[in-house]
């Protein structure tokens, strides 16, 4: 309350966990942990673990409570994210909501033809420029894996193309720890130096345990190397129910949930005070019909919004999904779907929200659903923003001086404060005829033109020369060993 005003934003209430259940599920993960343990593949992460006081036998770890509830505690609640520049652009806490890409898709459809077909690594920079033009996308993962360079090494070739085409914050794949060195010092670069990137980091790498309860080979180097650098990881499991996980949900969640700690442990021992979104994970459902893993699926969206008030639980940054869909293009299945989840996304609280313009359970990046989704976000994000009420927004002395069966449209109040309203650029707000005359168009149709709209006339910030051609000798040096690979 300041001067008798009062700005409340909407606060996020959905809530499918009683107090009572979220007990239960910690008490469960930890049983879990204890009594089952997770697999760890990697001798040296075995170490740390046994030295923190876990029980090894073999490649199996088990962990005790007291060690999952250190970590939960020293893990940062905070994780930030910075720009291009080291500007902080996204604080990952608390109900703070941010919407960006995913990655990975072998398949997009093609902003043109409109047919699907192969991505290439022009996709990931059309990606990345959509993104920076994008005002509700904050963050870029690559979306397509281009098909067009040498498969061992294209995860450098995406981070190159993302970073010269946005300098909106990235989240990045790598495919092993040789790779991961390459982009970290491509990242070195561009943020002035080691410790510049380390003070504000720009970037964050993502990866995953194996379901179930296992921390393979790579993953598990990575986490040695990024963690030991003191940047920021996204370390959350993507699990199928009744398949690699418990078809029940309270298994199923409870199962991710120990992947989750177990990892985020693992993280803490590394380097304590890692920055990690270590809670919120993908948990696909099964079609049994089909046996194809469904983005669409209820129970996906209950179980993610259940691992989001156990990341709440315990204070930690979450990691989550909205704007996907099951269908193949986009059409109205995917409006629905992929406008579903922003909606729970946001009433969640989920913190790094990805996964925009994925169509075909994951598949197939859509520049149309990316574009669209934006739109969405927006929307949602007006309606969060909640309720003003003070002297001046509640109007008593318009309402008196219009009076019983007037009208507000000459009143100044109303020219002075209108434009707070939201007002879409894609979703048709005409009447028929306006519509008719506009040509008819579909919000597919209006998609597809902004698309290409933004991608013939956007123009990102480039890089500054020196910070380029070192990227380019990072991506010769990978090449010329590319041979040498196995």
């Amino acid at each position: 309350m300041i001067d008798g005003n009062y700005v409340a934003r909407v606060t996020p209430g959905l809530r499918v966990l009683s107090d009572d259940q979220k007990a239960r599920i910690h008490g469960a993960t930890l049983e879990i942990l204890r009594r089952t343990g997770v697999r760890v593949l990697v001798p040296e992460v075995r170490a740390l673990l046994s030295a923190a006081g876990c029980w090894l036998d073999g490649e199996r770890v088990r962990i005790p409570p007291h060690l999952v509830d250190w970590a939960v505690r020293v893990a940062p609640k905070r994780v930030v994210l910075c720009d291009r520049d080291g500007d902080a652009a996204m604080f990952l806490e608390g109900y703070r909501s941010y919407y960006g890409t995913g990655s990975d898709t072998p398949y997009v459809i093609d902003a043109y033809s409109g047919q699907r077909r192969q991505a290439v690594l022009q996709d990931v920079a059309d990606v990345a420029r959509l993104v920076d033009a994008l005002p509700h996308i904050s963050f870029l993962m690559c979306m397509g894996i281009a098909s067009d360079v040498p498969a061992s090494i294209s995860d450098l070739y995406h981070f190159r193309a993302m970073v010269a085409n946005t300098a909106k914050p990235i989240v990045y794949t790598a495919w092993n720890l040789r790779n991961l060195r390459a982009i970290v010092e491509m990242a070195e670069a561009v943020a002035g130096g080691a410790g510049a990137l380390q003070r504000n980091p720009f970037c964050a790498l993502y990866a995953e345990p194996i379901a179930p309860l296992t921390h393979g080979t790579e993953s598990c180097e990575k986490l040695l190397y990024i963690c030991g650098k003191g940047l920021p990881v996204v370390y959350t499991p993507g699990l199928v129910t009744g398949a690699s996980s418990p078809v029940t949900r309270a298994g199923a969640i409870a199962q991710a949930n120990a992947e989750l700690l177990s990892g985020l442990t693992i993280c803490q021992l590394i380097r304590e005070g890692t920055p990690v979104v270590a809670a919120g994970s993908g948990m696909m459902t099964m079609d049994m019909s089909s046996l194809l893993a469904s983005y669409g699926a209820p129970e996906f969206m209950l179980d993610w919004c259940a691992l989001s008030e156990m990341g709440h639980y315990y204070g930690l940054p979450i990691f989550g999904f909205a704007g996907v869909t099951d269908a193949k293009t986009f059409d109205q299945q995917a409006a629905a779907e992929g406008a579903l989840w922003v909606l729970l996304a946001a009433q969640s609280g989920g913190n790094l929200i990805h996964d925009v313009g994925y169509v075909e359970s994951g598949l197939t990046a859509s520049y149309e659903m990316l574009v669209s989704m934006d739109e969405v976000i927006g929307s949602v994000e007006r309606f969060m923003g909640g309720v003003e009420v003070s002297e001046e927004a509640l109007a008593l002395d318009v309402i008196d001086r219009v009076g019983p069966g007037g009208h507000f449209l000459g009143e100044m109040h109303t020219l002075h404060h209108f434009r707070e309203n939201w007002y879409p650029s894609l979703l048709d707000r005409r009447n028929r005829a306006g519509w008719e005359a506009g040509g008819r168009l579909t919000l597919g149709d209006r998609a597809s033109a902004r698309v290409q709209e933004i991608l013939k006339h956007h123009r990102p910030l480039p890089l500054d020369e020196p910070v380029s051609a070192r990227l380019d000798a990072v991506l010769r040096q990978a090449e010329s060993g590319v041979g040498r690979c196995s």
